[in-house]
């Protein structure tokens, strides 16, 4: 009778056969990639932890595991991040400033957006709490601009009568490098001050009449934490994470807003997405009695010409990310991506990326 516990013996060609397929798997492990991403500091707090769930749900308890199921994401700042585009093994960059319709047809790119939040301005004042000082945009613009240089400036105290302010020099921080959050801090400044707009303008990077810079947002954070007197401007999640004191920012409506996912959310309810247009959307000075005036949004921006496996290794890591990373990137401080939109994008992608179903 046959011995199913031994296997049959195996003549040259077997052997040959088997080396030969343990040859090709040798060769398409070596040729695994991970997934290669840049971008935006915004977003690499939730990028980082839903790139270790993607590959922990796609390893599933198992001991194998793949590059391809890897995320090798760099937070250089959407700027960067965008440049990195031109170098052939970026899969994706993450940029908190939107491509326009034309520069993305121009260019050959999708973009979509993939996680939201806020920019929060945070004035590190002793005897001060978070959310306690009021500040304008044109105030904030004057500010950056030098001609407020002292916390107890008439300017600043006429919209806080009963607060205690130093009579100290404000020192101005803001960020040196590319950055979505510069894009969008100066995005609100050029809409409440046209001295602003017209010296300085909107962009990730500008040409600032003063202050110190930094880079990232994480350096940013570490000098204001370290600096007294000074204002500058944060991610939000980051900002509750350090306890950093923010201040509450007049919105369209005259009313003083603090900044809460809450807030965020009354302004961007009122954006209309597009994907016609990369779903580009311009979230600051968003209207709404209760919407906190600085939104910000994290988009995806995918090169066309990265072939079918690389493109659906991309948008398998947003399609988990959006159907189960909601509540992480809450707990961070962020706004996932609206059940709502993430249809609209998942349609996107099949127009525009040829996406496959995973």
């Amino acid at each position: 009778m046959r011995n199913f516990l031994r296997p049959p013996a195996c003549n040259a060609w077997c052997r040959i056969g088997f080396l030969l397929g343990a040859f090709t798997l040798f060769s398409a492990n070596a040729q695994a990639e991970p997934i290669r991403g840049a971008g935006s500091t915004f977003a690499a707090p939730i990028i980082h932890l839903w790139s270790r769930d993607y590959e922990a749900l796609r390893t599933d308890g198992g001991e194998f595991t793949s590059p391809d199921w890897r995320v090798d994401y760099e937070p250089v700042g959407s700027l960067a991040g965008v440049m990195r585009l031109d170098q052939p093994e970026t899969d994706f960059a993450a940029t908190d400033a939107p491509l326009t319709a034309e520069e993305l047809a121009k260019r050959g790119l999708a973009q979509f957006p993939v996680v939201m939040g806020g920019i929060v301005v945070v004035a590190n004042l002793d005897n001060v709490g978070a959310g306690e000082l009021r500040l304008t945009g044109p105030v904030i613009a004057d500010i950056y601009l030098g001609k407020v240089t002292k916390w107890s400036d008439p300017a600043i105290k006429a919209i806080n009568p009963d607060l205690a302010l130093p009579d100290a020099t404000i020192e101005v921080l803001r960020r040196e490098d590319g950055s979505g959050s510069t894009f969008t801090f100066t995005s609100f400044l050029s809409k409440v001050s046209p001295e602003w707009k017209e010296k300085v303008g909107a962009d990730t990077l500008v040409k600032w009449p003063m202050g110190r810079g930094e880079k990232g947002t994480g350096g940013l954070a570490s000098l204001t934490t370290a600096t007294k007197n000074s204002i500058s401007y944060l991610e939000y999640g980051q900002v509750v994470r350090l306890g950093l004191p923010f201040a509450a920012l007049q919105n369209q409506s005259g009313a003083f807003i603090r900044p809460a996912p809450e807030a965020f959310e009354a302004g961007l309810a009122t954006v209309a997405w597009d994907g016609a247009k990369g779903f580009s959307a311009d979230t600051t000075n968003l209207a709404g009695e209760k919407a906190y005036p600085m939104a910000v949004v994290t988009y995806a921006v995918v090169p066309k010409d990265r072939g079918e496996g690389r493109i659906n290794r991309v948008l398998d890591l947003f399609r988990v990310a959006f159907s189960r990373g909601a509540d992480e990137a809450s707990a961070l401080g962020y706004i996932p991506v609206p059940s709502a939109l993430a249809g609209q994008i998942e349609a996107y992608w099949t127009a525009n990326l040829g996406a496959v179903n995973n």
